[in-house]
């Protein structure tokens, strides 16, 4: 008859120690979440909230949908004026981003050199809704156009329309420049959509099986390849690239400077050491870096009449 009172009294005594033991562990082990650092924002995008446009400026319509283009003035902006112009373009392999990712460039070049900055809104590849490649090229191409037959009330030089890009952006800068017939039905193709310089950053470059980009745009790849598409007459050009870069590879960037330099056309290429695809965009020194070197190079193309 005591068995039960007995067990009663050890079984208690056995879990309170196995607890206390399992407590003292826990105590001094970390808790599972601190191994696990959180993904640091990088310095472009830390910059983009206290950002606004002056204004933005519808640039195109299109299956019932608006394209935007944001649009920071420089100070001292007045009506009439004739500026030289930073028009730059998002990446996110033509299917994500926005163009608030560009906003700290635009305002930035309006802000240091004068020059209206734009950032521009394109159709986002979306191959279930039949928006594809092609299409993104078109919208960059009507942009530049716009801009370009709209200087005026704009307040730009139609002879200064630098146009920017990163990654899918940078392609899209570039097709402005090379993709001729790649363009919207029904536009004027009379209002040349050529920038006057060209400033990439680790763009894609090459759409081949060893570049970037040919999943996406299918069998017609090459059409849409800038390296296989260099001839003579094209915009100066810069190009920044980290040579680490694994998602548009720097082997890219180099068969695409030796091509222009071939074609007799005038192109720079800045590599970063080891730098990773976007590297750039993470840290406030390299990002001041590659706006300083991009207006200097511009200075001597004759766009901008001096750097700070």
């Amino acid at each position: 008859m005591n068995f039960p009172c007995t067990r009663t009294r050890l079984f208690p005594a056995f879990w309170l120690g196995t607890l206390l033991a399992l407590n003292a562990a826990a105590q001094q082990a970390p808790p599972a979440q601190a191994s696990a650092k959180p993904k640091a924002e990088d310095y472009v995008a830390s910059r983009v909230p206290g950002l606004t446009p002056t204004r933005t400026v519808v640039y195109k319509r299109v299956e019932d949908r608006d394209l935007v283009l944001h649009i920071f003035e420089p100070p001292g902006f007045q009506k009439g004026d004739r500026r030289p112009c930073f028009h730059i373009i998002h990446g996110g392999g033509w299917q994500g981003m926005d163009p608030s990712r560009m906003f700290p460039f635009a305002a930035d070049f309006a802000r240091l050199w004068g020059m209206v900055g734009i950032s521009v809104q394109y159709r986002l590849y979306q191959p279930k809704t039949g928006v594809t490649v092609f299409d993104c090229v078109k919208d960059a191409r009507s942009s530049v156009r716009y801009v370009r037959y709209h200087a005026a009330e704009l307040g730009i030089d139609p002879d200064k329309i630098v146009v920017s890009g990163g990654s899918a952006g940078g392609h899209l800068a570039v097709a402005t420049a090379l993709f001729d017939g790649v363009d919207e039905a029904g536009e004027d193709i009379r209002i040349s959509c050529r920038p006057d310089a060209l400033v990439l950053l680790f763009p894609v470059i090459d759409t081949s099986a060893e570049g970037y980009g040919q999943a996406k745009i299918g069998d017609r790849w090459r059409e849409l390849s800038p390296v296989h598409h260099v001839r003579p007459g094209l915009p100066p050009t810069i190009t920044f690239h980290g040579t680490g870069d694994t998602t548009t590879p720097f082997a890219g960037a180099k068969a695409f400077q030796e091509a222009m330099e071939k074609a007799g056309n005038r192109s720079e290429l800045v590599p970063y050491e080891g730098g990773a695809h976007g590297y750039l965009m993470r840290e406030e020194s390299l990002y001041q870096d590659t706006i300083t070197r991009a207006a200097a190079f511009l200075s001597t193309c004759g766009i901008l009449k001096a750097t700070p």
